[in-house]
C-alpha cells in the first residue's frame, strides 16, 4: 500500500470486464484509456486526494478482480471497507445479477460499509440505445460523473458513515435507502 495515510478505504466489486478499472483509471489520472484491456489479478491499489469544502480526504481506492475465481480474495479487500462501489455494464443483464450478489454480500459481511451501485459504459447506450441489457426500471438511472466525489463528502458529511445503527444495509429494492446510491458511468 502507499505510505500515505488513507481516511478511507473503497473497493470497487462486480463482474469482470464490467469497467471497473477503467472507472479507477479515470479517477485517478482523469484518463480513458481504449481498449485492448487486461483483466485485473487480485487486486489493484490507488490512493485518491480529494477535496470536500475545507476539508481534504483520501480514498483508498481498491480495485478487485472480477472474476469469479478470485472471489474468496476479494472479500479480504472489502473487509473495513467504508465504502463499496459494485459496478455493472448496462448492456450486459448478467452483470446486474453478480452485482446483486455483492450487496448482499456486503450487507451480510460489511455493516458499516455505504454501498453505491454503479452502471458502466453508459457511453455504448448513447451510440445504441437497443444495446441495453438492464431494464431502466430496475435501478435508478442518472449519470454522475463525480461518484468518488460523492463517497468522499459522504465520508466527511454523514456521521452515518462512521456508525450505522439502525441499518445493516440495503436491499436493491430501498432506493431511498440513505446507504444507497446509484449512478451510471462511462
Amino acid at each position: 500500500m502507499s505510505g500515505r495515510r488513507v481516511d478511507a478505504k473503497v473497493v470497487l466489486l462486480g463482474q469482470e470486464g464490467v469497467g471497473k478499472s477503467s472507472l479507477v483509471e479515470r479517477c485517478a489520472h482523469g484518463r480513458f484509456r481504449a481498449g485492448p484491456y487486461q483483466n485485473t489479478i487480485g487486486a489493484a491499489f490507488v490512493a485518491k486526494v480529494m477535496t470536500v469544502g475545507e476539508q481534504t480526504v483520501t480514498l483508498g481506492i481498491w480495485d478487485t478482480a472480477g472474476s469469479e475465481r478470485y472471489e474468496a480474495m476479494s472479500r479480504i479487500y472489502y473487509r473495513g471497507a467504508r465504502a463499496a462501489i459494485v459496478c455493472y455494464d448496462l448492456t450486459d443483464s448478467g452483470s446486474f445479477q453478480r452485482a446483486k450478489f455483492w450487496v448482499n454480500e456486503l450487507q451480510n459481511c460489511e455493516e458499516g460499509c455505504r454501498i453505491y451501485l454503479c452502471g458502466t459504459k453508459s457511453d455504448l447506450l448513447e451510440e445504441d440505445r437497443r444495446k441495453r441489457g438492464v431494464d431502466f426500471h430496475d435501478v435508478q438511472d442518472y449519470a454522475d460523473d463525480e461518484l468518488f466525489q460523492k463517497v468522499a463528502e459522504d465520508y466527511v458529511n454523514f456521521s452515518a458513515f462512521q456508525v450505522m445503527t439502525e441499518d445493516k444495509g440495503v436491499n436493491l429494492g430501498q432506493r431511498n435507502s440513505p446507504y444507497f446510491y446509484s449512478c451510471c458511468q462511462h
